[in-house]
């Protein structure tokens, strides 16, 4: 199987493994200590040691990193990157995780940003956040065709609930580089059950409890809360990497024909041996991953 490729007791796989790690249906204290703190220790064990430059700033109130790629770089465009963590956890270093390897494998800038946490700022506090960002880039000369936007897990979740609402001002980023996407909040998707066994990171319990400690007491079918119900009409060039052994498996393939049934460029890379975001591990099909993605990017932008 697959999954024996994996090695349970790697320090950084059992850091994100803390992370996701709720076993009831609510959230508490406890369970929000735990992830923040297996967050925190991912972020420094893969934290970027070369190859990109860090610098600090503010946007507001919100914490921001620009990441630029000390080699090749082309400063016309820059990627507005989102961070996952059920919407409960994350901030800057474990953000630095995948902004390096976005500005190494791209040669963009990557700007990635703490947006504020729930339980304590429940919805809209990220997507107001994030919107701040996007204002912040518009107002430093970059045209709305230089954005880039990139998110996983939640940080998925966030940067498509951006592009919806963008689109309703006739606005929208160059293109969407989504990990392992998290797009149905109903939490209905059968990858629930069928991958349940094989997921390493993810339980569905962790699922419902960031999702209720974010949204509380709503319709997630809404598309403010799960974008995959929203109107894809227009919608920009879309990169959706997914692991084939992960329980949002099915988050990701049904974003991917809804955006081609209202007639958008969806594509999806479905990693065999991949896990949740598993891009961010030290691991050859990381690696390969990244590469892949460097080339859908070359391939919207270059031609």
């Amino acid at each position: 199987m697959a999954l024996l490729k994996i090695n349970l007791n790697d320090p950084l796989l059992k850091a994100l493994k803390a992370v996701n790690s709720i076993t009831g249906k609510s959230l508490t204290e406890e369970d929000l200590k735990r992830q923040r703190a297996g967050m925190e220790m991912a972020g420094k064990l893969a934290a970027p040691t070369s190859d990109v430059t860090v610098e600090g700033f503010c946007v507001e109130n919100i914490s921001c990193e620009w990441v630029k790629p000390e080699l090749a770089h082309n400063p016309q465009y820059v990627i507005l990157y989102a961070h996952g963590g059920g919407y409960t956890c994350g901030g800057l270093s474990y953000a630095r995780i995948l902004a390096a390897k976005l500005a190494v494998s791209t040669g963009f800038s990557v700007v990635s940003f703490e947006y504020r946490l729930a339980p304590e700022h429940k919805y809209p506090a990220a997507l107001e956040d994030g919107m701040k960002i996007w204002d912040y880039l518009m107002e430093r000369g970059y045209g709305m065709h230089q954005v880039l936007f990139a998110g996983d897990s939640a940080g998925g979740n966030l940067v498509l609930c951006m592009t919806l609402q963008l689109m309703k001002k006739d606005l929208s980023p160059r293109c969407l580089l989504l990990f392992s996407p998290w797009t149905d909040m109903t939490v209905t998707s059968s990858s629930y059950d069928t991958c349940a066994d094989k997921d390493p990171i993810l339980t569905k319990d962790y699922v419902k409890g960031v999702r209720d400690a974010y949204a509380g007491d709503v319709d997630f079918s809404d598309e403010k809360y799960s974008p995959l119900y929203g109107n894809f009409t227009g919608f920009p060039p879309t990169l959706i990497m997914v692991g084939k052994n992960e329980i949002l498996l099915e988050d990701s393939i049904q974003l991917q024909k809804r955006i081609h049934k209202a007639g958008g460029n969806a594509v999806i890379d479905i990693e065999k041996d991949g896990w949740h975001v598993y891009q961010q591990m030290p691991l050859p099909v990381a690696g390969r991953a990244m590469k892949r993605l460097a080339h859908f990017v070359s391939s919207v932008i270059y031609t």
